[in-house]
């Protein structure tokens, strides 16, 4: 069996596996980023699996277009929702309204770097951004308040933009032979799609993998020991002038004091005191990063490390996550009471004011 049919096949059975898993433990315990992630990670199994088929059998126009939905637009944009979810009590809401604002400006600004290749694309990059400006103001401003529902306020952005994708999707035709190919790696690109589609991407894959990496990394803060260097405070009873220098420059102080805060987190990991969301979130930022790089640099032309780059996303994510006590209390063989790892308890408290 060729690698280019066995690194997929393996990742779309790790991705598999993994989606069952939180599906398993959401039926369990009611948690809705278990359920979300688990969306996320059954359209990553299924984008691969698409690929380990076309490297057996060849691509057809049906499984290109299944590719391109399930893989290039919605895996990196519901597993960012769930990371949202999963955060909806603290003020992650201000990083991930800034995931979704970037996202709207890099993808307003793509045709204007990439002329003739969005020719087709109108006017839609303007409303895609007027899109995420709104939603982001909507996030924020519910972060602001305290108010848990601003994760719905983020899955009203992704849930809207698998709806248009897949309106999009169904009514277009695709000329022959019905997919794209990188010439060199025979790895499938979007060059044969319209502009309106194309544009989804980005706002889908930035807006997910920037709230899974950043939400990983927020969570590492939230819940190692901090040495604090740069005080900040995002208390919305403050004057609205000091609110907002303070959101400016929490940012450079959360990544002042999380650097501060390294050699203790070390130490405490040494001696087995440390959180495990710590070392689990850490996995997960990792996970999140490489696929991410290894999809940009595919889509920019440099498709060598695409198979790879997932393979070692889906397996570094899968590892953080059995790490972690939140999301996996114990492992068992989804919906058999087996157990392989009994249930594990742990605080639950940050060790700061950042929620």
């Amino acid at each position: 069996m060729s690698l280019e049919i066995l690194v997929p096949g393996l990742t779309a059975f790790l991705a598999a596996i993994f989606a069952l898993a939180l599906l398993d433990q959401f039926l369990q315990r009611r948690r809705a980023y278990q359920l979300v992630w688990s969306v996320g990670m059954t359209f990553f199994a299924i984008g691969s699996a698409c690929e380990a088929v076309a490297a057996a059998l060849g691509w057809n126009e049906g499984l290109y277009r299944t590719w391109y939905l399930t893989g290039a637009v919605w895996t990196a944009g519901w597993l960012g929702l769930g990371t949202a979810f999963l955060l909806g009590r603290t003020r992650f809401g201000y990083a991930f309204a800034m995931c979704l604002f970037l996202a709207g400006l890099f993808t307003f600004l793509t045709p204007r770097r990439f002329p003739t290749e969005y020719a087709d694309a109108g006017s839609m990059p303007l409303i895609y951004l007027i899109a995420a400006g709104v939603l982001a103001l909507a996030v924020a401003v519910e972060t602001y308040f305290q108010n848990e529902r601003w994760p719905y306020m983020a899955a009203l952005g992704v849930i809207g933009a698998t709806v248009v994708s897949v309106a999009l999707m169904f009514t277009i035709s695709i000329p022959a032979p019905g997919y794209s190919l990188d010439p060199a790696t025979g790895i499938p690109t979007g060059s044969v799609l319209p502009g309106t589609l194309r544009l989804l991407t980005p706002f889908m894959n930035i807006t997910g993998a920037f709230a899974l990496t950043l939400g990983a990394l927020f969570s590492t803060y939230m819940f190692m020991p901090k040495r604090r260097v740069l005080g900040y405070s995002l208390d919305a009873g403050q004057p609205g002038d000091q609110f907002l220098f303070n959101l400016f420059i929490a940012p450079i102080a959360i990544t002042v004091n999380l650097l501060a805060s390294i050699p203790g987190a070390v130490r405490d990991l040494l001696t087995g005191r440390i959180h495990s969301r710590v070392p689990a979130t850490l996995l997960i930022a990792v996970g999140a990063l490489i696929p991410t790089v290894t999809d940009s640099l595919n889509r920019f032309g440099s498709t060598e490390l695409f198979q790879t780059g997932k393979f070692l996303g889906v397996v570094l994510l899968f590892a953080g996550f059995l790490v972690s006590i939140e999301i996996f209390r114990e492992i068992r063989v989804p919906f058999t009471g087996i157990v392989l790892r009994g249930a594990r308890h742990e605080r639950s408290e940050a060790t700061g004011s950042e929620r």
